[in-house]
């Protein structure tokens, strides 16, 4: 027998299954585990029962069979969510008709037992009662599978497993949540009540199929409230926003805020959970303005002859969204110039029409001109509007007279003359008109290119006349044409500058027969003995064109006759021939053979052309051997000898000089650096510290000649001329480090350098100052000249110094001489 009855929770179903079961009570009792204590706290006095259902069977008296009724289906067990317990929370209890036979344990398999996530169910093993433990929610899983099993104390199984569904009951726990906070969504103005606007979209995560999760929409706000403040509305289900009135105007209102209210609970806002969301509509233009000029009339005005400049500017008004293809104008000209001397170009800044010439225009044809503009945008205009009457607009522009340079009528112009026409020959009046009609100028002409300076050109009137031969095969002309280019300038009257203009004058220069034909190559060489190798292959050319050039004429001179008799020339074609040996041996040697060539022409103009043929002797191969190439030269065997004697005197000569050259500077470096010490009269000049002059020769205190212990006195004088026998304060020069000894012929070069360096220090001391000497000897035995009282009173007698050699005569003449010098 199956019952069913609603327990103490309104939102669990209590099902009782009692089967009659066979069997016996327990013999061995149920022993308790840990888990009694939370049993004994979430016992229910009035448990839900599952009973194991048992197989029930019939005996047939015929054969022994038994049929097996079908077992009962366990209805599902419902468990509400985010339940505030006290937890564990008995559910259900499962229990065995055994039980009252022998022991048996309870327990529960599947996802919420003993599979992920684990420990949401237990199960009292000894009573059956079964518990949820913690706060179950729907929407992380909705619903649970579970096995119950029935074993005895050795864990043999005493019942078949039964199957336990536990649903998650849903409760309204989540806020719709709009897909984004802020939505975009555009509307093109002027558009008819129901246009679809745009879709907002909000998802609750409860169970849709309840009123938990079914949500409704509305609108709660819109800014700014113009031209009502229900321009829009939206679909309670779908969230599809759309207009209900109409007067869409981007000019007016660009942007409307919609505040959105999404609620669950089907919209019921006593019970339900709702959330907003912001959508921005933007009111999207259309062409319902056209372009508007700010006058009627406008006015400029462009100097003749001038292109690419903006003569007028013609300003625009359109109320459409800038810079969009409907408020972009676009100007037109549609009456007053046939001829596209003008262009109106838009402004992408600021929309104005730059009305610009891109023709030259022209003051003595043209003095002014009358445009008719129209305006209009680039898209074409909303369905319903109409042009606006200030869409058109005329444009009057005057022309501005300049002084034009005068203008070749025919540029370049071309003309034919024969070459080689004498100086002095007139071939055309090269004369330019002057476009200013209603002003009176004078043209001068000049030359400004001639590359052969072959012309001449009249200042006056234009007229071109040669001052040399022209001649088509010169350098400076290119496939018969000679160019040159001359100046013609006004006298720029009425305040104008002068205005000049060019012209190029191309002379077609027809071919005369001017230039006699020339031989290639100019050398060869034949072997000595006539072959079909020993021939040379001669080609002829003239600058001239045809018919002035080939076939030309090739022939041996009769004199000297034995050219003739040894050679002979033959031709191949038009503008070859070939000249070989005549006799079957030539000397070796060089040989200088005459051909005269002629050319077409009428009359023929002919050639004496030299050809300077070496004959040597040639190896198997037809080609010549170096003896057989030197005797061809003209070189023998004596001359080549001689020429080898004179190249190894030449070395020889050479090396004996720089043999010599390396023994002199050895003899150099050998030799002592002064003469025999007994002869030198230096050998008693020593080096000294202060050499101050003689008391006859100046007059001052010889203590000034000291080096002074301090400056203070020298430096604080005042700025004047100083004494000459003062140190000036500068620093002293660092002189450069020499040898001890140096070299005996250096001697010369050593002594210049040290006046060179003493007249260039401006520290050195001047005449009778103290001196310092880079060399005065290697010392002598004498006493030192300090002894020398300088300050004597004259008796002293210096003609002892004369005894000292000629060297010091003259210091025995200067302090010797007494009162006669």
């Amino acid at each position: 027998m199956v019952t069913a009855r609603r327990g103490h929770d309104p939102h669990i179903w209590e099902t009782t299954v009692k089967l009659a079961l066979a069997g016996h009570p327990p013999s061995v009792p149920v022993s308790q585990i840990g888990v009694e204590d939370m049993i004994a706290r979430a016992w229910d006095s009035n448990p839900r029962v599952i009973k194991f259902p048992r197989k029930h069977q019939r005996s047939s008296s015929a054969n022994g069979l038994r049929r097996q009724k079908r077992d009962w289906v366990i209805p599902p067990i419902n468990v509400p969510e985010n339940s505030r317990g006290p937890f564990p929370q008995m559910l259900v209890r499962i229990r065995s008709d055994q039980d009252l036979e022998k022991g048996i344990r309870y327990s529960i398999t599947g996802a919420g037992a003993d599979q992920p996530p684990i420990d949401v169910y237990n199960i009292d093993p000894v009573h059956g009662k079964m518990f949820v433990t913690r706060p179950l929610d729907r929407e992380e899983r909705a619903s649970y599978h579970l096995r119950a099993h029935a074993v005895d104390m050795n864990g043999n199984k005493v019942e078949s497993p039964i199957d336990l569904y536990i649903y998650v009951i849903d409760m309204n726990d989540n806020r719709p949540e709009f897909q984004n906070q802020v939505y975009n969504g555009s509307v093109a103005e002027g558009s008819k009540p129901g246009t679809l606007v745009m879709q907002v979209t909000a998802n609750d995560s409860d169970d849709d199929t309840t009123a938990n999760g079914m949500v409704r929409y509305r609108i709660l706000s819109q800014t700014p409230h113009m031209p009502i403040p229900n321009m829009f509305t939206i679909n309670s289900e779908t969230g599809d926003i759309f207009t209900v009135a109409a007067g869409l105007d981007r000019e007016k209102v660009s942007q409307y805020t919609i505040i959105v209210q999404a609620t669950d609970m089907e919209g019921n806002l006593n019970f339900g959970l709702s959330n907003t969301a912001t959508a921005l509509i933007s009111v999207t233009d259309i062409n319902d303005n056209p372009p508007e000029l700010t006058a009627r009339t406008f006015s400029g005005e462009v100097p003749e002859n001038r292109v690419n400049v903006v003569v007028a500017n013609l300003t625009v008004i359109d109320r459409d969204q800038p810079h969009s293809p409907n408020w972009a104008a676009q100007y037109r000209i549609a009456s007053g110039d046939p001829q596209g001397h003008f262009l109106i170009r838009t402004n992408p800044v600021n929309n104005d029409g730059m009305v610009t010439v891109v023709k030259p225009v022209d003051y003595e044809q043209n003095r002014a001109f009358m445009l008719t503009v129209i305006v209009s945008n680039k898209a074409p205009l909303a369905s319903g509007i109409q042009s606006s009457l200030q869409s058109s607009a005329g444009v009057t522009i005057s022309v501005q007279d300049v002084n034009e340079p005068p203008v070749f009528p025919s540029n370049p112009k071309s003309i034919r003359f024969e070459e080689g026409v004498p100086a002095g020959t007139t071939l055309t009046v090269f004369a330019a008109q002057d476009p200013d009609l209603f002003i009176h100028q004078t043209v001068r002409y000049s030359k400004l290119s001639d590359p052969a300076s072959w012309l001449r050109i009249n200042r006056t009137n234009g007229q071109i006349t040669t001052m040399a031969v022209l001649d088509r095969e010169s350098m400076y002309v290119r496939n018969n044409i000679y160019e040159a280019t001359f100046l013609a300038a006004d006298n720029g009257k009425s305040g104008s500058p002068p205005a000049s203009g060019t012209g190029t004058l191309q002379i077609h220069l027809i071919d005369v027969n001017d230039n006699a034909p020339v031989l290639f190559p100019k050398e060869a060489q034949v072997c000595e003995r006539a072959s079909p190798r020993s021939r040379v292959n001669i080609t002829a050319s003239d600058a001239d064109a045809d018919p002035h050039v080939g076939p030309f004429v090739f022939e041996l001179p009769s004199y000297p006759p034995s050219v003739r008799r040894n050679w002979t020339a033959s031709r191949i074609s038009g503008d070859y021939a070939q000249l070989r040996l005549r006799i079957p041996y030539l000397d070796a040697g060089v040989y200088d053979v005459p051909i005269i060539v002629s050319d077409s022409g009428n009359p023929p103009l002919s050639n004496r052309s030299m050809i300077k043929v070496k004959v040597c002797p040639c190896d198997d191969n037809g080609d010549c051997t170096t003896t057989g190439a030197v005797a061809a030269a003209g070189l023998g065997t004596g001359a080549i000898i001689a020429i080898l004697i004179c190249i190894i005197i030449l070395l020889t000569m050479v090396l004996v000089f720089v043999m010599w050259m390396k023994r002199r500077e050895k003899e150099r470096q050998a030799k002592p650096l002064l003469i025999d010490p007994e002869d030198d009269v230096r050998d008693n000049i020593l080096k000294y510290d202060e050499e101050g002059g003689g008391e006859e020769d100046q007059d001052y205190d010889l203590s000034q000649l000291q080096q002074p212990e301090a400056l203070d006195h020298i430096i604080c004088k005042p700025t004047g001329v100083r004494r000459v026998d003062e140190r000036p304060v500068i620093a002293e020069s660092q002189y450069p480090v020499r040898p001890s000894l140096p070299h005996p012929g250096d001697i010369g070069d050593f002594i210049n350098d040290g006046l060179r360096a003493a007249d260039n220090d401006p520290t050195a001391p001047p005449y009778d100052s103290l001196l310092v000497f880079d060399y005065e000897g290697s010392g002598s035995t004498a006493g030192s000249v300090s002894s020398l009282n300088s300050s004597s009173s004259g008796d002293q007698d210096y003609d002892y110094l004369n005894d000292w050699g000629p060297r010091f005569k003259k210091l025995a003449d200067l302090y010797g001489g007494g009162d006669d010098d």
